[in-house]
C-alpha cells in the first residue's frame, strides 16, 4: 500500500497500531546502524534509506532524479516488508545475510531482495542491524557502479556482434 504522506513521522503514525510498533522498531534498528551518508526520507511511498544526490549525483540508474535507494521498509496489504537493495545482486551479501537469518531460527520469507514479515517476532533485528551497519556509503556506490558498468560493458559487446 502505497502511501502519499510526505514525512517519515506521518507514515508510521497513519499505520495500524500492531503494524506501527513492528515498523518503528525495525526503523530503530536500522537508524541505529545506518552508516554515516544515508539518509531517511519517503521512498516509493514508503520508508527509505537512500544515497543523497549531495553524495551521488547520478542518482538511481532506474530514475536518476531520485536518490539511490539502499534498503525500504513498508507496510503492504497483507504483509510489510523490507526491500534490501543493499543485497540485491550481491551473491555474497545475500547469502551471508540469509545464513545469519537462517540461524536464529525464524523463518525467513523472501524474494531477491524483499524481505516479507507479518509480525515483528519474525524479525531478528540483530541480523537486520548487522547487515545495515555493514555497508559504509562509498562501498556501495563502488558496487553499484560495478554492476552497472558491467551491465553497460556486456550490452555494448553484445550489440558489436549483431
Amino acid at each position: 500500500m502505497k502511501s502519499t504522506v510526505r514525512t517519515v513521522d506521518e507514515y508510521v503514525k497513519e499505520l495500524p497500531e500492531d503494524r506501527r510498533k513492528a515498523i518503528s522498531a525495525i526503523r530503530k534498528v536500522i537508524l541505529d546502524n545506518l552508516p554515516e551518508g544515508y539518509q531517511e526520507c519517503m521512498s516509493y511511498g514508503m520508508i527509505g534509506y537512500v544515497v543523497p544526490h549531495s553524495i551521488y549525483p547520478s542518482g538511481y540508474q532506474c530514475n536518476p532524479k531520485l536518490p539511490l535507494p539502499f534498503v525500504n521498509l513498508g507496510s503492504q496489504k497483507n504483509h510489510m516488508a523490507l526491500y534490501l537493495m543493499c543485497i540485491y545482486g550481491d551473491a555474497k551479501a545475500d547469502q551471508g545475510f540469509r545464513k545469519a537469518w537462517e540461524k536464529t531460527g525464524r523463518p525467513l520469507d523472501a524474494g531477491k531482495g524483499c524481505i516479507r514479515f507479518k509480525r515483528l517476532d519474525d524479525v531478528p533485528l540483530e541480523v537486520i542491524g548487522q547487515l545495515v551497519a555493514s555497508i559504509p556509503v562509498a562501498d556501495y556506490i563502488a558496487r553499484i557502479e560495478s554492476v552497472f558498468n558491467s551491465r553497460t560493458a556486456k550490452g555494448s559487446k553484445s550489440k558489436g556482434r549483431q
